[in-house]
């Protein structure tokens, strides 16, 4: 796993390529004095951790995360300040280490990175897959992709639609699209994901599933008119 150091003092990047050397699964890409020096370390190769001080003159670390958006690589703060930590996890960074850090607590950070890799994998073999098991009462069911027309949000449920009938899990509509692939579903309307290929028609702000009507909402619109490729 290729990692960058970024933090504008020198003692700080010494001790956090010490502990670095400790961890077979690391290799260090370089160290970067300041974010934006990072930054074009970041799109010019392959990057997979940064260990991210957040004050540093200039840009900060947490505007650094921001400015990469979903290119962003793996986050661990490394900071002097615990006031930051609330805003630093609202970033979805994997940890939060108060210099100076010692060894106990960086290999600490070590197993949440794995955990995180670890779950991150297996989040995505499932969504190569073409398709999932719902708990159907008291019965794991086995539910191909193909057969589903739509999903709907009910409050603390998600009502699961095929041809000729209906399941309800009891989930978030967020947490079941997390699991479904790109290429199968879109979500439509804050209530409603949709499997693309069983829309029959779009008649104004309505789409048409084997009968069935779902509302589509402005916000998820020009999405939907792309994934169509409406000629």
């Amino acid at each position: 796993m290729n990692c960058l150091i970024v933090d504008d003092h020198k003692i700080a990047r010494t001790t956090l390529k010490k502990l670095i050397s400790l961890d077979s699964s690391l290799t260090l890409a370089g160290e970067c004095s300041n974010a934006e020096e990072a930054y074009n370390e970041i799109i010019n190769q392959p990057i997979d951790l940064l260990f991210l001080d957040i004050e540093m003159p200039g840009m900060t670390g947490m505007e650094l995360v921001k400015s990469l958006g979903k290119s962003s690589p793996m986050i661990i703060f490394t900071t002097s300040e615990r006031n930051y930590a609330a805003d630093a996890f609202d970033l979805n960074v994997i940890d939060f280490m108060i210099k100076p850090v010692s060894p106990v607590r960086f290999l600490q950070s070590m197993e949440r990175l794995r955990e995180f890799v670890k779950t991150k994998t297996f989040s995505t073999a499932i969504r190569d897959k073409d398709y999932i098991f719902i708990r159907d009462s008291n019965t794991i069911r086995r539910l191909s992709l193909d057969q589903v027309l739509f999903l709907e949000a009910q409050g603390d449920y998600v009502k699961i639609y095929v041809s000729d009938h209906t399941y309800l899990i009891h989930s978030t509509l967020k947490s079941v699209v997390d699991k479904l692939p790109d290429n199968f579903f879109l979500r439509v309307h804050r209530s409603f994901i949709v499997n693309v290929s069983k829309i029959d028609t779009l008649e104004g702000n309505t789409l048409v599933l084997d009968k069935n009507f779902v509302p589509v909402s402005d916000a998820y619109r020009a999405a939907l008119n792309k994934r169509m490729q409406i000629l």
